[in-house]
């Protein structure tokens, strides 16, 4: 391992080792179009964490895009465990790119479904927050489009969790936490996977 693998290792955990997995076919054209359509330097921003930062990406830029969304779906696709049959998050942030992913995941002939979490329950309806075709016993990757704590993908495994759905992974499209969402989601048992660091964007992290 490379003596930069090594720095990553050291700062986001064992998990940073399975970055390799997406190709560069998969990762460039993603980290090409958030550089270009998402990623703003003219700070400053007040992240949902609350923290502020000169540097702020707007990841449904791409994942709310035709071209965009498509790229995203690939990249994830590639990512999921073998074991996962449906994917979703938090709304929503998650849900265009649970779609993406479905979507491309089908396209390569694995069958996958997609799934959202409202941010509250719902009394009319078929109530509740989790909503989509999945149920109790599915095994399900929890994702997100940029996380810096790791607060809305830790309350999406709670959910999912809560409705019987086994999470043996979380993914988040851009990871700006330097280390913190891995060392959490370990504490939860999730494996955890980022796909685009601020590096990979041309920022600080």
């Amino acid at each position: 391992m490379s003596g930069s693998r090594e720095r990553l290792r050291a700062v986001y955990g064992a998990g940073i080792v399975d970055r390799p997995a997406v190709t560069a076919d998969h990762l460039a054209p993603l980290v090409a179009h958030l550089r270009s359509r998402a990623v703003r330097t003219d700070g400053p921003f007040t992240l949902r964490s609350g923290e502020r930062s000169d540097w702020y990406i707007d990841a449904r830029q791409t994942t709310f895009d035709g071209a965009g969304a498509t790229i995203v779906g690939r990249a994830v696709s590639a990512l999921l465990d073998e074991r996962v049959q449906a994917v979703g998050g938090l709304t929503m942030g998650a849900d265009p790119i649970a779609v993406a992913t479905a979507i491309a995941a089908a396209a390569g002939g694995r069958t996958m479904r997609a799934f959202s979490i409202r941010k509250a329950a719902k009394d009319h309806g078929t109530g509740g927050r989790l909503v989509g075709p999945v149920a109790a016993g599915d095994r399900v990757a929890v994702l997100e489009d940029t996380t810096t704590t790791g607060g809305a993908m830790i309350e999406a495994i709670e959910v999912a969790r809560a409705e019987g759905l086994v999470v043996v992974q979380a993914l988040s499209l851009v990871d700006r936490s330097g280390g913190r969402v891995s060392r959490r989601l370990a504490d939860l048992d999730v494996p955890y996977r980022p796909l685009v660091l601020p590096a990979d964007l041309g920022v600080a992290g």
